[in-house]
């Protein structure tokens, strides 16, 4: 597999699971948008660049997944926080109890396993 069929495949698996790694990564509290894309491991799998969870977030607010607050940084310019909401949390709820059993399935087909 040559590294453009590999970035291909890897943007098609960030395109249905990002949203909800973030709505995880907010499930312990507040984050501004740099601090998540660092625990996402920005410029790894998860997250090419800072760029591309800035849109994400965005998203996830007008969805009603996330609240956000500006709040004054010390020696700094002002940060905008990220919030999960209740729909968030359901959300997420959901997508990890359907994420256990679409990885079991795949995991079993590419083991050769029978389902």
């Amino acid at each position: 597999m040559g590294s453009n069929d590999r970035a291909l495949l890897l943007a098609n698996l960030r395109r249905g699971a990002l949203e909800y790694c973030v709505l995880a990564y907010l499930r312990n509290g507040p984050s501004y948008g740099l601090d998540i894309a660092r625990g996402l491991g920005a410029g790894a799998v998860l997250i090419e660049s800072e760029g591309t969870l800035y849109p994400l977030l965005s998203r996830l607010r007008k969805g009603g997944l996330v609240t956000t607050e500006l709040r004054e940084a010390s020696g700094g310019a002002a940060r905008r926080y990220y919030d999960l909401t209740d729909l968030g949390r359901s959300q997420l709820e959901t997508f990890t109890d359907t994420w256990q059993e679409f990885t079991s399935s795949v995991n079993s087909i590419l083991m050769g396993e029978p389902l």
